[in-house]
């Protein structure tokens, strides 16, 4: 256990992001953009990227930056690389903020601010794709668990460069008819891309290591994780594939948005299985907090599944999918994001601090970093009010929607709270704290050992 296994930027991308996620839930708190506002509307369109951009797209990259070297057993390509990237994201997505705010009249009008976004987007994603590229071909053949990622880094290529073509459209630079086509029908596939694409199949495969090493359960490598990997790639090919033709001909997209989704619900299927032996399977009989939040997170995906499936059945897909996706992001995608960067932040600040150290002297184990009982209470009401947040969605109550967001925001406070003590090292016994040979852990930096 050396230093050189952490990623040394890892720590500022968490930190970066959580601001984003409360800059977001505090916006809807107050009432900006959707339910208030619709669901395409500058105002909502803030929200919607602070939330996929800079909290979920930053917390991905940040966890990937650690956890890609532990999938492949290789260290990272550049342990500097991933500065400028965030650099990049976290300018573009403050140039894109800026453009959003110009269409809707509370800025004057500089439609360089979306082509700025396109350019600083694009060139930081790319620098996170090349960083993670470079990576993945000194282990290739990469494994199972890393093929997800593969497919991951490969959506949020897609996602980016649709996102491009929109940007270019909202600051009047598309000139190809084909181009502005993609802008009108495109919609669907950029966000399928970057929701079920780029950060759910990429958890899928995070997940499958993350899970069994916190919980001591066997790693899956049998038949239904593979054809997770297979009937969620062949999803997703349809989409860009077939999907980006129909767009571009104002063809029938439906037709293969649904039998993209005939894949991906076997996808998910497999997933929940295989989960479900993960969890069976486990030595640690009495896990820690982070997979029993996992698991509310994981039931929150099974939710969201079904009531998609409900709802299409019901024709109401249009109708509610402000709704769905608002499940879908908070009740899976950053439910599980904040259970993982909760034990995430103490095992790599005990890697940091304690594993340079470790058999010659005493130290603390990484659960006395925590303090579980705590922060469960957080996590019990960041969860309620996402719960009633989307029951106020499906039921057209906004104001009760922002008292939801308020909890919300409240309760997300609290982890962070909890994240900062940690690295700080507040819960640790001071007989314990900092041994002869440790150091204390920077807030927003990891130390990397030479």
């Amino acid at each position: 256990m050396q230093g050189t296994t952490l990623s040394r930027w890892t720590l500022s991308y968490f930190a970066v992001a959580v601001v984003f996620l409360l800059a977001a839930q505090a916006l809807m708190a107050l009432g900006v953009g959707y339910p208030s506002a619709a669901l395409r509307a500058p105002q909502t369109l803030i929200v919607v990227h602070c939330v996929t951009v800079g909290w979920l797209s930053l917390l991905m990259c940040g966890a990937l930056f650690q956890f890609v070297p532990v999938l492949l057993a290789r260290p990272i390509y550049s342990n500097m690389l991933p500065l400028p990237a965030l650099i990049l994201i976290v300018a573009g997505l403050g140039a894109l903020i800026a453009g959003f705010l110009q269409l809707a009249g509370a800025l004057p009008w500089m439609p360089h601010c979306f082509i700025a976004a396109g350019i600083l987007l694009g060139s930081g994603f790319a620098v996170v794709l090349w960083t993670l590229g470079r990576t993945f071909a000194r282990a290739w053949p990469p494994n199972l668990p890393a093929q997800f990622v593969v497919v991951g880094l490969c959506a949020i290529a897609v996602t980016v460069t649709f996102g491009i073509v929109f940007a270019l459209g909202y600051g009047g630079y598309l000139h190809s008819a084909l181009l502005a086509k993609l802008r009108v029908h495109a919609l669907p596939l950029h966000v399928i891309a970057g929701l079920g694409g780029w950060l759910t199949f990429t958890a899928f495969g995070v997940s499958h290591r993350l899970l069994a090493m916190f919980m001591l359960s066997p790693e899956l490598d049998g038949p239904t994780t593979r054809w997770t990997l297979y009937l969620g790639t062949l999803a997703l090919a349809i989409v860009v594939g077939a999907g980006t033709v129909a767009a571009a001909t104002a063809g029938g997209l439906e037709i293969a948005l649904s039998l993209a989704g005939l894949a991906g619900l076997a996808c998910l299927a497999l997933y929940g299985s295989d989960v479900v032996q993960l969890y069976r399977r486990r030595v640690r009989r009495v896990i820690e907090l982070n997979s029993r939040m996992a698991a509310v997170a994981l039931a929150h995906l099974a939710a969201a599944v079904l009531l998609i499936i409900a709802c299409a059945a019901l024709g109401g897909i249009a109708r509610f999918s402000g709704a769905l996706v608002f499940l879908v992001c908070f009740g899976w995608l950053t439910g599980l994001g904040l259970a993982k960067l909760y034990k995430i932040v103490a095992f790599v600040t005990w890697l940091e601090c304690y594993g340079p150290v470790l058999g010659k002297t005493p130290t603390p184990r990484v659960q006395d970093l925590v303090v579980e009982p705590r922060a469960a209470r957080w996590f019990w009401l960041y969860f309620a009010a996402v719960d009633f947040a989307t029951l106020c969605l499906f039921t057209g109550t906004p104001l009760m929607f922002r008292a939801a967001a308020a909890f919300m925001t409240i309760a997300t406070l609290g982890i962070a709270v909890e994240l900062v003590r940690t690295r700080r090292l507040v819960n640790v016994k001071e007989a314990l704290r900092l041994p002869s040979g440790a150091h204390a852990p920077r807030l927003l930096l990891t130390f990397v050992a030479h």
